[in-house]
């Protein structure tokens, strides 16, 4: 489901989770200075750690086929820089 940013989900399933003590205590902690309900936390907790596997796994095919999107990346922004100079005169162009 997407969810626009700035928003919480709708909370649509129930489940019964087990959590150590320290564990349950120190979510109840975050969610209260955040704001939000054990659950919503719960919610985004569990969504930005699968996105960090997502990501991560990511990171490690393209690690492993030998890419560097780093250097490719800032070899862009370079050659950005170089036209917007003949452009512009060193002037920064309006956004």
């Amino acid at each position: 489901m997407a969810t626009p940013v700035g928003r919480l989900p709708v909370m649509t399933a129930k489940v019964t989770l087990s959590f150590a003590e320290e564990t349950i205590e120190q979510a109840r902690w975050f969610a209260r200075r955040e704001g939000l309900s054990l659950s919503a936390w719960m919610d985004q907790a569990a969504r930005e750690k699968a996105l960090r596997e997502v990501f991560t796994a990511h990171a490690d095919v393209v690690g492993r086929a030998g890419l560097d999107l780093e250097s490719a990346a800032l070899a862009d922004a370079h050659e950005v820089g170089l036209v917007d100079d003949l452009l512009f005169g060193g002037r920064r162009r309006a956004a």
